[in-house]
């Protein structure tokens, strides 16, 4: 029980902090450039997740042959950029991954 009151109250937290916000920007008009620049947030954000994950082994960069995320997010990347595809990208980019791990263990 005491998990569920838990969930909820952090519920109710989360809520009652962007609600008011959300509210308050649904009735004000902002400039173009804010809308063009809230579109590079998604990347942004993606980046700040991805690159540490897949640069850094053990806090330290790992520009080696052994890391496979490296080499796995180049094929996805590449594959990616040239099917424009998110199934067959990740479906090819974790058969990178496993076959580099495969050919490179650690």
């Amino acid at each position: 029980m005491n998990e569920v009151l838990l969930i909820a109250g952090m519920a109710l937290a989360t809520f009652a902090t962007r609600y008011p916000v959300l509210v308050w920007l649904s009735r004000a008009s902002m400039p173009p450039g804010i809308f063009r620049a809230l579109k590079f947030v998604p990347p942004a954000v993606l980046s700040a997740i991805i690159f540490p994950a897949v640069l850094l082994h053990d806090g330290e960069l790992a520009l080696r042959l052994s890391n496979a995320p490296l080499f796995a997010g180049l094929i996805a990347a590449f594959i990616a950029w040239r099917t424009r595809n998110l199934l067959l990208t990740i479906l090819l980019g974790m058969a990178a991954l496993w076959a580099w791990r495969a050919l490179f263990p650690i």
